[in-house]
């Protein structure tokens, strides 16, 4: 059995195996999963340890409790686990995941260089310090070392501050703009997104009904400011999406003088601003501003993930948010995110500590010397334009002919190569001649090749 040093650490292995247990039986109907007794037994640790497992993948929805059963799988909907499936997205991430396939749509940072290993060796060490008995798993908005550090690290100046209290986390990033959407009363409202837009903000303005206008940005990383101008005052808009620094996947920067001008419009219109702060640490100049260094500081929400940065181990999500705080603390209150207060306070030391920093530093490189590595291969093929992204993790490329990147998805699907085709960043059917190229590849597989068989591919489509 767990002893009382390593009971919280013990729960990361249970997770890990019930995860693989599900995905290695994929089915569309339900499948009960042992009980807390039996999984303790099999595995030789506490029921409260595996009790607390089961919690966690309860929150992330891929299991439900049912009184007197015990645990059972979320039945997967015929859309997801068809092979067939109209829907590109689910196409895209389930051929991604079959083995053998090159995943040229990868999203994945951190795959280059991740603070996994820094991280469990921090949680394991913090579990000697704060026994399990000390460590209360309901904190609803978040362990409190973790929101300090975090407001902290966005504070720029006495004007320019946040507050712990201001912090929000939750489970991951679908789940806190979830609650923030709710919170702040913009479901059913009316959204504009920059374009291309993530796939995953995307989808979730659409599970909150939001009907969204998408701005296209140009190969310079800018709007048409007219254009935006002229919408916002034509149009009810209640909320914009925009990305603080690097947009993904476009991979430019808006200038300064742009975002200012874009945040005294949303000001004037009384619309919110959710900034997306995922890849706002990876970029390769100099530290561009961001949308809040101009924003409405009462009209601002900010959401980011750690996974981006850390890896999979840092799966959540967060929000800072000024503005209707009451109504935030209820949401979350009511959600009752059950999280690792241990894993939180190792995130927090990463940050305290500035290992963050000096991961970034380093993270930064590896990207950029990857993003120059495939330049020079796609620099071989006149299929498409390359424009030469300031940070993330991608290349946007555009194809010089008319062609349609859903039928080149298909195409490659046979040389077991996976890319992720423009129209997955619009809900309009945008982007078909543009494909998102990830340089966070798995190197050691022939990449010239694959870029080789994807120009073909281009070159020989209708």
């Amino acid at each position: 059995m767990d002893t009382a040093d390593d009971a919280s650490f013990a729960y990361q292995a249970v997770y890990r195996y019930l995860v693989e247990l599900i995905e290695a039986s994929p089915s569309t109907a339900e499948r009960k999963l042992p009980s807390l007794r039996q999984l303790a037994q099999r595995l030789g640790v506490s029921v409260s340890t595996t009790k607390y497992a089961y919690a966690l993948l309860e929150d992330e929805g891929r299991v439900q409790a049912r009184p007197k059963l015990g645990y059972f799988t979320r039945a997967v909907p015929a859309l997801f686990a068809r092979e067939g499936s109209p829907d590109l997205l689910d196409r895209v991430f389930a051929h991604a995941r079959q083995p053998g396939m090159l995943a040229l749509s990868s999203d994945a940072p951190a795959m280059l260089l991740s603070l996994e290993n820094p991280l469990l060796m921090m949680e394991r060490e913090l579990a000697r310090q704060y026994p399990r008995s000390l460590t209360p798993l309901y904190l609803p908005f978040g362990e409190p070392e973790l929101r300090a550090a975090l407001a902290a690290r966005y504070t720029q100046s006495t004007h320019n501050y946040w507050q712990a209290e201001q912090v929000y986390i939750g489970s991951d990033l679908h789940s806190v703009l979830d609650l923030s959407l709710s919170a702040l009363g913009l479901r059913g409202t009316l959204a504009v997104v920059e374009s291309p837009c993530s796939w995953a903000v995307l989808r979730q303005l659409q599970a909150a009904d939001i009907r969204v206008i998408e701005m296209p940005l140009g190969a310079d990383g800018r709007f048409d400011l007219a254009a935006f101008q002229a919408l916002l005052e034509r149009e009810p808009i209640r909320l914009a999406v925009l990305s603080s620094s690097v947009n993904a996947p476009q991979g430019g920067v808006m200038p300064a003088q742009d975002k200012q001008q874009i945040c005294a419009w949303l000001a004037q219109q009384d619309i919110w601003l959710f900034e997306n702060d995922t890849y706002a640490e990876l970029y390769f100049e100099a530290r561009p501003a961001r949308y809040r260094d101009f924003a409405d500081p009462q009209k601002l929400l900010v959401f980011s993930t750690f996974d981006k940065v850390i890896g999979a181990e840092a799966p959540y999500g967060y929000v800072l948010c000024r503005g209707q705080g009451s109504q935030l603390q209820r949401l979350f209150l009511a959600r009752g995110f059950r999280l690792s207060p241990i894993r939180q306070k190792a995130i927090a030391k990463l940050f305290t500590s500035r290992r963050i920093d000096q991961h970034l530093v380093t993270l930064r490189a590896a990207l950029q010397e990857r993003m120059t590595r495939l330049k020079a291969l796609l620099g071989t093929h006149d299929e498409w334009h390359v424009v030469e992204p300031q940070g993330g993790a991608s290349f946007w490329l555009e194809a010089r002919r008319p062609v349609d990147m859903r039928q080149v998805f298909e195409r490659l699907l046979a040389q077991r190569i996976v890319i992720a085709p423009g129209q997955l960043f619009s809900l309009h059917g945008s982007w078909a001649q543009h494909v998102r190229l990830s340089y966070t590849l798995d190197w050691s597989k022939d990449i010239a090749q694959a870029v080789q068989l994807l120009a073909r591919a281009i070159r020989h489509s209708p």
